[in-house]
């Protein structure tokens, strides 16, 4: 599951509703450090309150570390489709992930928000090479929304 992350990742980075992100990963594997290392600090009952301490603070710091990634990638794939002219690629690698991306917008046109993107997202997770393509719209806020995705 967690090699398959970066690719629903970038599936959905530009949507509103998303499943599990880097920021949820990050918290239950926190979250599950957190209570490990409580379990071996605590003793007695002091130990139930160790585990409790420790999974919220490693809860509360995986999010950070997995949130801040997950805003790093969907940065730099929304530059892409702002700046980017047509067929023209933006690479990166996240270097926590090491996972490398390549979005190319394929075509644009107009839509009542603002302009609309159809795009290429190629993913190079380990060996494993992925394709995605969708469309992206420019929303009245100037973010970008991801209006569909194969």
């Amino acid at each position: 599951m967690c090699r398959q992350i970066p690719i629903l990742l970038l599936a959905l980075l530009l949507t509103a509703c998303q499943p599990p992100t880097k920021e949820d990963t990050g918290t239950v594997i926190g979250t599950t450090v957190g209570a490990i290392v409580g379990s071996q600090i605590g003793a007695g009952s002091g130990r139930t309150v160790a585990i409790i301490v420790g999974s919220l603070l490693g809860g509360y710091v995986g999010r950070n570390l997995g949130a801040e990634m997950d805003r790093q990638d969907r940065i730099r794939a929304a530059q892409a489709l702002e700046t980017n002219p047509t067929q023209k690629s933006s690479t990166w690698v996240n270097p926590d992930t090491g996972v490398a991306y390549r979005v190319t917008p394929i075509r644009t046109y107009p839509s009542s928000t603002g302009p609309c993107r159809e795009f290429r997202a190629d993913m190079r997770i380990g060996d494993r090479r992925e394709t995605l393509y969708g469309t992206a719209c420019r929303q009245p806020d100037g973010t970008w929304r991801s209006v569909a995705a194969d």
